[in-house]
């Protein structure tokens, strides 16, 4: 009478199992990313307030910044949800998710290539919101002297209020050809992976004919 073989997973040596398990080392890190998202939800309550308490008294273009500061802390969360989550089921370890009603749509298909993507495309989304705010408070330049040190603070809290800038034209000049540069990497992490892929499906076709 013959046994059915089993299969499991293949018995690795003691050097690779270290290796392999070496991987768990990176737990750490994803741990401290949710106690940094825990710090940006204290920011974001902090912000709100501020905006609700002091709404009568301030203007609209100091309401548009705190709003934009806002989403700014909101795309940042999301970026650490993209890391923590997508990097700990590509880096670490499967979180089994497959059927939940809360699994993320973009985990499903969730690689280094596309964890990649998708971070740069949101790197880009926050620098958006950055320039943003920047050609806002540039609005109030006018030619206003910039700011000595001690007034920096006071400043930025109350753009549109104060008799000088926090802002300079080569910053604001420098910011955007960052912005620009961040796109650029974008296009360029989006094509390489187009032709990594392009090439690993062809290879594919051809093995199989």
């Amino acid at each position: 009478m013959s046994h059915p073989q089993t299969t499991g997973a293949p018995r690795l040596s003691p050097l690779s199992t270290l290796i392999f398990a070496s991987r768990w080392l990176q737990l750490p890190l994803y741990l401290g990313l949710i106690l940094a998202q825990g710090v940006y939800v204290f920011l974001f309550g902090k912000e709100l307030w501020h905006l609700i308490h002091e709404a009568r008294g301030l203007g609209e273009q100091q309401i548009m910044l705190i709003v934009l500061g806002l989403i700014d802390v909101v795309m940042i969360s999301n970026l650490l949800v993209m890391v923590i989550v997508g990097g700990y089921e590509t880096f670490v370890s499967r979180l089994r998710l497959e059927g939940h009603p809360d699994q993320p749509e973009w985990l499903s298909h969730v690689n280094a290539s596309v964890l990649k993507v998708k971070l740069a495309m949101a790197i880009i989304g926050i620098s958006s919101i950055h320039l943003l705010k920047t050609f806002i408070a540039a609005g109030t330049l006018n030619g206003l002297p910039f700011c000595p040190p001690e007034l920096l603070a006071t400043a930025a809290a109350n753009i549109g209020a104060t008799r000088c800038s926090t802002l300079t034209t080569d910053g604001v000049l420098w910011q955007t050809i960052i912005h620009c540069v961040f796109i650029l990497s974008a296009i360029g992490i989006a094509w390489t992976d187009k032709l990594m892929t392009n090439v690993s499906a062809k290879r594919e076709h051809e093995a199989h004919h």
